[in-house]
């Protein structure tokens, strides 16, 4: 009689695993860099957990480490370009070679476009646009002289691929980030090091928490905008992405973006809703 193995979470499919390795989440503390960081440590990755000072970590750290990795946490403001080099640096001599960087800190204030200042439109790309690229740049210095294949991906938008009023800084800022990825990608690649997007649609975070708008209305319409059932996405809808580009199974994938955003960029205009009511033709 064959015997039953016990019951327990699914075993990562080998080319999923990231067992041996250290990845480096910003904006980790909460929403999709939260979910990103729990989903790495359970496929086997350790965790350099970063986020603004003042923000509280330890939630996640807990996430983690209850996961069996390890969980390093770090104050760090990504605004300030200049130190994220040492920044690194600092992170590579205290934790060995970095595997994966995990870009997903990001700002998003809601503004028309004749509000947006000089001072506000800076800073929103210190953040959104320099802190990846100087990030990115920095950490794969370090993964090509450590002879690490590693994988760098950062967290777009839809936004990055379509416009949205009142988000002009914001449109301009994801936009960016894929042709840097892709720039990155092109230069990077002949050291084994692959650079992605994961750009999600509508999904349930904080990052726009205090926007100055009818939320309850706004939500009723993109439940209706959105074509796959369920309607807003979560942060763990997009951990499967994450964890395609960030492990070998995604060794051939690099200079490209993976839309999470339940259909919306597919379908153009929602006529759905304006048709009859599916019938099957089924006997």
């Amino acid at each position: 009689m064959t015997a039953v193995p016990p019951a327990g979470p699914p075993a990562v499919p080998p080319s999923f695993d990231l067992t041996g390795r250290t990845a480096v989440v910003t904006g980790a503390a909460r929403g999709l860099g939260a979910a990103f960081a729990v989903g790495l440590a359970a496929a086997g990755a350790d965790l350099i957990l970063v986020d603004r000072p003042g923000v509280d970590l330890g939630p996640v750290a807990d996430q983690v480490t209850g996961r069996g990795r390890a969980a390093h946490r770090y104050a760090f403001d990504l605004a300030d370009t200049e130190a994220i080099s040492g920044f690194a640096d600092r992170l590579r001599a205290a934790h060995g070679p970095l595997h994966i960087l995990v870009n997903n800190a990001g700002v998003a204030r809601l503004e028309h476009f004749n509000e947006i200042t000089v001072a506000g439109w800076r800073e929103l790309m210190r953040v959104n646009v320099d802190a990846v690229f100087f990030l990115a740049q920095r950490v794969a210095e370090h993964m090509i002289a450590d002879q690490v294949a590693g994988r760098i991906v950062n967290i777009s938008s839809k936004n990055g691929l379509v416009a949205e009023a009142g988000l002009a800084h914001y449109n301009a800022s994801k936009g960016a980030v894929e042709l840097l990825t892709r720039s990155l990608a092109a230069e990077l690649g002949p050291h084994g090091i692959t650079v992605n997007t994961i750009a999600p649609g509508m999904i349930a975070t904080p990052i726009d928490g205090e926007f100055p708008f009818d939320r309850a209305a706004f939500e009723a319409a993109w439940e209706q905008r959105i074509p796959l059932r369920g309607g807003y996405g979560t942060p763990a809808d997009c951990v499967g992405a994450l964890l395609l580009l960030a492990s070998d199974a995604g060794r051939y994938v690099t200079g490209t973006h993976l839309v999470v955003d339940g259909g919306v960029l597919a379908d153009q205009m929602p006529r759905l809703r304006f048709m009859p009511p599916y019938r099957s033709t089924l006997p």
